[in-house]
């Protein structure tokens, strides 16, 4: 991986790494206007991406089933709604929909924000949904291997012939084709070896959720190192794959994560919280152990929590260089 360096943010002041905010999925019931709101708030302020979830369902403790909206159609109406931020999927799950579809459908968001959609992929793992909405969970990682050779070939090469065990397509043609040469960014979200070897020659990043590298600068780090193994042997240059992780951050009126079957950890797992400036010190440490995106998890997430995160993206902007 990469070294990280200082980067340039939209003629903002210079950032050791780009900050997001994964906007509410089912920690409440939001609504849609709310959620418009908290994802123009994040521009508004300074974030430089915004994110959903890509699930259908959950159940709850003390017996509640939830669900979000659906995210390619969120992702298509936020597109329009904001200017600059990039945004995406963290991350789809390519068993929900016929890859030569999700093709389609990320070529059709890139081209509604003029080109600031990440299309983050993964092979889900919450099989209450996948049963609920009567998609296969089996096999998962194969099925995955599958969908990713259709999902970016189409996005990347613009047509694709393919017969596999569990995906056929035939002569299938990306048209429009996306707006930008080469298709939008892929992040893969997952870093499991199996699906480290599939797609690491093929994507532009990667992605690690809070709990899975303990939130830390430190866990982080030792993850990185471990993916760097597996892209040495993958085959893209030493730097070619960008590393991202989720930040858990606790605000006032933090209601705790502890949601059941939500993919959080039951082992509990310390939040970053503090002031603006400590929290910026703790974005700062992932950017110097590799970090190049974070997006942040916050409790509550809040069109008053995003506003509240203004002085640290400020305090981030003033931080010594990363070198």
């Amino acid at each position: 991986m990469a070294t990280v360096g200082v980067v340039q943010i939209g003629g903002r002041p210079c950032r050791p790494c780009k900050v997001g905010v994964q906007l509410p999925e089912v920690e409440r019931r939001v609504g849609w206007p709310e959620l418009i709101a908290i994802a123009q708030t994040a521009e508004a302020v300074g974030f430089d991406s915004i994110w959903l979830g890509d699930h259908l369902l959950y159940d709850l403790p003390g017996g509640e089933t939830r669900g979000p909206w659906e995210v390619w159609t969120s992702l298509a109406a936020l597109a329009v709604a904001t200017e600059r931020v990039e945004l995406g999927p963290l991350v789809a799950s390519t068993a929900f929909h016929a890859p030569a579809m999700l093709a389609k459908q990320a070529a059709t968001v890139d081209a509604i924000s003029g080109g600031r959609l990440i299309v983050g992929l993964g092979a889900g793992w919450n099989e209450r949904e996948y049963r609920a909405f009567g998609f296969p969970f089996d096999r998962r990682v194969a099925r995955f291997e599958e969908a990713f050779t259709i999902v970016r070939t189409l996005l990347r090469d613009g047509r694709i012939d393919y017969q596999g065990e569990f995906h056929h397509v035939v002569d299938c043609v990306l048209d429009p084709p996306p707006v930008r040469p080469g298709g939008p960014p892929l992040l893969l979200g997952s870093i499991g070896p199996r699906m480290l070897r599939a797609a690491l020659p093929y994507v532009d990043a990667w992605n690690v959720w809070w709990s899975d590298y303990g939130n830390t600068p430190e866990g982080f780090a030792t993850v990185r190192a471990r993916v760097e193994e597996s892209a040495a042997s993958a085959g893209p240059p030493l730097g070619a794959v960008e590393a991202t992780a989720a930040v858990f951050v606790q605000l006032h009126g933090a209601a705790g994560r502890v949601m059941g079957g939500y993919g959080d950890h039951a082992a509990p797992i310390t939040p970053v919280t503090g002031s603006p400036a400590a929290i910026a010190t703790h974005l700062a440490a992932m950017a110097e152990a590799g970090a190049t995106h974070v997006q942040l998890v916050v409790d509550p997430i809040t069109v008053e929590s995003v506003e509240a995160l203004a002085p640290v993206l400020n305090a981030l902007d003033s931080a010594p260089p990363t070198n």
